[in-house]
């Protein structure tokens, strides 16, 4: 009897494991099946990815120029020399305690622009692995509570049909093993568009821009995630908010910083 226990039970592990590995092929197959009727876009180049399998062109990345040392202790920016902070860092106080860039802005401005902008949607998953790759050390570092997106008012959300840094941090989360908190912070301003205004504008229009939506919800450390970091206007404010609802350490991760600026 025992002995027929034994082999019954060896003969379920093996139909477990054939069942298993025939999941494992069937998802393979339907991904292929996917990449073949919707092949993925390039983040760079926005042509069909060569090679296949691949989420960027492999002849691309290097367009992509990744924020390299030396930069700014505090922003993340890349600094021009040797030095701990840039020019912005030393005149101003943030809200938040340090953040990191992923690219140099300049080279990675178009396909961000069309990420957020041009419903390439399908860059996310790219862009967030490379994010938990190179971004991924600083982030556990932190320790996190959770990865806040920053969020879009709910219009400018119905209008785009979804928010790139969500789809980012969803990525960032599925990569390092950390929990997303996509409903915490609320943006309830809906605020003009920046990036054609200087520091002391953008800082007025985001002024009570955030709420929190979930006060049962307690983080103490978060980073907060977006795509882009210029003046830091906006990571200021939402770093602000959680403060005031308790979180007592605020750090971020961006796909790409703004240079740092040096008057003459």
């Amino acid at each position: 009897l025992k002995e027929r226990i034994s082999f019954g039970g060896c003969v379920e592990k093996k139909i477990m494991r054939i069942l298993a590995g025939g999941k494992k092929a069937a998802a393979r197959s339907y991904e292929g099946l996917c990449q073949l009727l919707f092949p993925l876009r390039c983040p760079v180049c926005d042509g069909i990815v060569w090679p296949w399998g691949e989420k960027a062109c492999l002849e691309c990345l290097e367009q992509l120029k990744m924020a390299v040392p030396p930069w700014c202790m505090k922003c993340g920016k890349k600094l021009p020399a040797q030095g701990e902070y840039c020019p912005d860092c030393r005149k101003k106080s943030h809200e938040f305690i340090r953040g990191r860039g992923l690219y140099e802005y300049g080279s990675a401005a178009m396909p961000i622009y069309r990420f957020k902008y041009g419903g390439r949607q399908e860059y996310a998953g790219f862009f967030g692995e490379q994010m938990a790759e190179y971004l991924g050390d600083f982030i556990r570092g932190v320790g996190p509570d959770a990865l806040v997106p920053i969020p879009l008012h709910r219009k400018r959300l119905a209008a785009r049909g979804y928010n790139q840094a969500e789809l980012l941090a969803k990525v960032l989360g599925r990569q390092l093993g950390l929990p997303v908190s996509s409903g915490f912070l609320v943006r309830e301003k809906n605020t003009r568009p920046l990036k054609y205004e200087n520091a002391g504008d953008r800082q007025n229009n985001l002024k009570k821009a955030f709420n929190i939506a979930q006060n049962d919800v307690k983080l103490k450390r978060v980073v907060l995630i977006d795509d882009i970091y210029t003046t830091g206007s906006t990571v200021d404010e939402a770093a602000r908010t959680l403060k005031a609802a308790g979180v007592q350490e605020g750090y971020f991760a961006v796909l790409a910083c703004g240079a740092a600026f040096y008057a003459n």
